[in-house]
């Protein structure tokens, strides 16, 4: 039964290391993304930000 045991137990512990290690690159990646996720939106919004900076010619969207 020991056996059984131990050996379910490192397979949880294995997969909660996996789960650790995606989410640290998940967070090391963070800035990229988001930065990758602006620069689509504002290519998606383009015609919008154009209409927008008819009216207010600096206007650009805020990254945060």
């Amino acid at each position: 039964m020991y056996i059984a045991y131990s050996a379910l137990n490192a397979q949880q512990s294995a997969n909660d290391a996996d789960d650790h290690n995606s989410n640290t690159i998940l967070a090391n990646h963070e800035p990229l993304l988001r930065y990758q996720a602006y620069q689509a939106t504002v290519r998606k919004y383009s015609k919008e930000i154009e209409a927008i900076q008819k009216y207010l010619p600096d206007w650009m969207s805020a990254f945060r």
